[in-house]
């Protein structure tokens, strides 16, 4: 359904600030019934990516990084009456960016896969302190706790989570993700020395982690 003449037409308008748009793209996508997973990496994923690459490039501002930004997670909340048709499993997930990650869009969308999957999810947003992250851990007692990480100056803090995470709650699955993994590549491998620690990087794989999520694996036993 998303042709290369459709993303064209709505990254555009996404970095016109075309509102009305983008809208129309969306819902229209929504009409014909596209699959949830397909409009997030084809269409959202992919324009933020393209987005951040023009700043990076210094070929927008960051004010229109922020718009796009802000447009998109707004698009994204066409979606949440489909999210929560279906029946829930009795599993749960916390998912959050890391402590000093403001990028939290990637992390919405991992939430938001969760609850097409017939997961509950607990989606934090942006810099969640990691004493925080303890007491909802502890009061929600999730199956799964998911942090997001797009700037790769910020993995050592996904690391010191993991950490301390580990200390309070030994048998809790983790996974980690987001676009700071594919440059911090050193980190992916020093994530391995965790059980229960899975370095998830499109959505494709956590759908298929969820999938296998109770069958058991070799990162399991440690």
């Amino acid at each position: 359904m998303i042709n290369e003449q459709l993303y064209q037409n709505y990254f555009k308008a996404l970095l016109d600030g075309n509102r009305e748009a983008c809208f129309e793209t969306v819902q229209s996508l929504l009409e014909q019934k596209i699959n949830i997973k397909s409009l997030y990496t084809h269409l959202f994923q992919r324009s933020m990516v393209d987005v951040g690459l023009l700043w990076e490039r210094s070929k927008i501002s960051v004010a229109k990084e922020h718009l796009a930004t802000c447009m998109t997670q707004n698009l994204m909340q066409l979606v949440y009456p489909i999210l929560f048709t279906d029946e829930h499993l009795e599993k749960k997930a916390i998912v959050t960016s890391a402590f000093n990650e403001y990028h939290q869009i990637g992390a919405q969308m991992v939430a938001d896969i969760f609850e097409i999957n017939g997961w509950h999810s607990y989606y934090l947003g942006a810099n969640t302190p990691i004493n925080d992250l303890n007491k909802l851990v502890q009061e929600l007692k999730p199956d799964v706790i998911g942090i997001s990480v797009s700037i790769s100056f910020n993995l050592p803090n996904v690391v010191s989570s993991i950490e301390e995470l580990r200390k309070h709650f030994p048998k809790t699955h983790m996974i980690v993700g987001g676009q700071a993994f594919l440059w911090g590549k050193n980190y992916r491998y020093k994530l391995e020395q965790y059980p229960l620690v899975d370095c998830i990087l499109t959505l494709d794989e956590l759908e298929t982690y969820l999938l296998n999520f109770d069958k058991p694996t070799i990162n399991e036993t440690g």
